[in-house]
């Protein structure tokens, strides 16, 4: 059901300044910044408009019903190794649908990318099977939205904690969160091992902030809406921003499927399914997609026409190519007491000494390791448990009962490389609920990425050992058949022959299209990339609003 507050309502025969497709991390920050400038926008979300008394702690309705994601059932997804194997029909990729998008069910890491994530192809070299390539822009360029983002939003953390902390502007407008059972026992074993903890930045008051209250560590965070309003997502911050604007208009349940052109190639809208089925045609001057990293190009390849037969503003033939879906691993342990880590955020430390792995081990890579617990009571009876423990009977119950309570995990989020062959495509068979193509994962992690993530698994069990854990166990390190994160589909770069988007977010073959989200990615950073999309779309407002006033869209 979706809850639409009292907003602007623009006729379908308005022309506005700027549709924009998708409403989460980035496409919430286009409508706030560009409403705001003075432009009329209306905002096509797939999914409802939710408030905080729509979220529950029904883990079956959120995980298994998809509350607050994509819906297999009516968007299955196909996946493929390889584009010589054959695609099969399963879920292989995770996605909000709703307004506010990802952040607001996400674990809210809110990590900047450094220095060196922008500028690595020139450091190491090519590597062989990708397209490693260095970002148009460097971290300094992003700097001051990577700050303007944290304080727009509300994010807690303690700058300088971490000797690996690229250079900021200024310290989180928040404190850190309280540190957990888990924070505690993570640093006593990095200590030893002579890493450095730090408190993990979130996207989570740690106090009341711009009237919102702070978090109540109630425990659902992953995979759950925030009844509190304590989760920095758009909803609760800039779409509220927005909609006060009295320019901008966000329409839910807004199944785009095709963004129309004119005579000239230039976007004059976008045609969407509404909740009725009805297809209709916003018009605008200019269009921008921030509908995520798979999203995009599935709308870009459907959006084929005579004069673009290969997918919309795909004349580099890059449109899908280089997905990346970063790579992570579990290194578990069981202790002495009870830690209850099911109570309050997922992580309140993190080690970052391996964001850049030494050449000496022979492959590309980097990642950090945070202390957590995700699991909630089901998924901790299908899969927390020690492979080796009984999976039914009476000792298996007095297994739950112990473990449940006395367990933490070291978690890796690590790199992926770019490799041309791992794409989102549209598959030649399979449809959704609205008829149109599903779409076709095509993934196979490149072998680095597989060996970076099985160094900090190491670690991990390393650290949980050292924490002083009765019990250790891991997951063990498989290729990528689903994906979180979604990546490097229609990546930014200066030579139009080698990217889709330019350093403004204009497809370099429509001059008044724009695309800003996940997809803009050259590299994946390191397993967190939620902050980086906000500040990217920060900067591609700044860039666009100044575009649209000087008429050079």
């Amino acid at each position: 059901m979706s809850v639409m507050p009292p907003q602007r309502r623009y006729r379908l025969t308005d022309v506005v300044d700027f549709v924009i497709v998708g409403c989460g991390a980035s496409g919430g920050v286009l409508a706030r910044e560009l409403s705001r400038d003075g432009f009329s926008v209306v905002v096509l979300e797939q999914g409802p408009w939710l408030t905080t008394k729509d979220f529950t702690h029904d883990e079956y309705r959120n995980w298994t019903q998809s509350l607050l994601t994509n819906d297999f059932r009516r968007q299955p997804t196909t996946f493929r190794k390889t584009p010589r194997d054959k695609a099969v029909k399963q879920p292989a990729l995770v996605y909000g649908r709703m307004v506010g998008g990802g952040p607001v069910h996400f674990t809210a890491n809110f990590w900047r990318f450094h220095e060196i994530d922008f500028i690595e192809a020139s450091r190491k070299g090519t590597i062989a099977g990708t397209g490693f390539s260095d970002w148009p822009i460097t971290y300094a360029d992003l700097e001051p939205y990577y700050t303007k983002a944290e304080y727009e939003l509300g994010v807690s953390g303690q700058a300088g904690a971490s000797p690996f902390d690229p250079p900021r502007s200024r310290p989180y407008p928040l404190p850190p969160m309280p540190v957990k059972s888990s924070g505690v026992l993570f640093e006593r074993g990095a200590r030893k091992l002579g890493y450095h903890p730090f408190p993990a930045p979130v996207a989570i008051l740690s106090q009341s902030y711009q009237g919102r209250l702070p978090c109540a560590h109630c425990g659902f965070c992953m995979g759950f809406g925030c009844e509190m309003g304590a989760k920095s997502s758009p909803l609760p911050t800039l779409i509220p921003q927005a909609m006060a604007s009295g320019r901008c208009e966000i329409r839910p349940d807004s199944y785009v499927r095709k963004i129309e052109l004119d005579q000239r190639g230039r976007a004059s809208g976008a045609i969407y399914f509404d909740s009725t089925g009805r297809e209709t045609l916003q018009r605008a001057r200019a269009v921008i997609v921030a509908a995520n990293g798979s999203e995009t190009p599935r709308l870009l390849l459907l959006s084929s026409s005579s004069r673009f037969p290969n997918g919309l503003a795909n004349s580099s033939g890059l449109v899908g190519k280089y997905l990346m879906f970063n790579t992570d691993c579990i290194a578990a342990g069981m202790f002495e007491h009870p830690l209850n880590e099911y109570k309050s955020i997922e992580a309140t430390r993190v080690i970052h000494d391996f964001y850049e792995i030494d050449a000496r081990h022979g492959f590309y890579g980097g990642g950090g390791i945070d202390a957590r617990f995700f699991f909630y009571p089901i998924s901790f009876a299908q899969w927390g448990l020690p492979p080796r423990l009984p999976q039914w009977g009476s000792e298996y119950k007095k297994a739950l009962q112990k473990y449940f309570v006395r367990t933490m995990v070291c978690a890796g989020h690590t790199t992926s490389l770019p490799v041309a062959d791992n794409s989102i495509s549209l598959d030649d068979t399979v449809k959704d609920a609205w008829g149109l193509p599903a779409m076709r994962v095509t993934y196979k992690d490149h072998p680095d990425d597989l060996k970076t993530c099985q160094l900090l698994l190491d670690r991990g069990m390393e650290i949980v050992e050292a924490a002083g854990a009765q019990d250790r166990w891991s997951f063990p390190v498989e290729e990528s058949t689903f994906g979180f994160h979604l990546l490097g589909t229609c990546r930014m770069g200066k030579d139009a022959a080698t990217s889709v988007i330019d350093v403004d977010h204009r497809t370099h073959d429509v001059p008044n299209l724009f695309l800003c989200d996940g997809s803009s990615f050259v590299t994946s950073g390191r397993g967190q990339p939620t902050e980086t999309i906000t500040a990217l779309a920060f900067r591609a407002a700044d860039r666009i609003s100044q575009l649209a006033s000087k008429n050079a869209i």
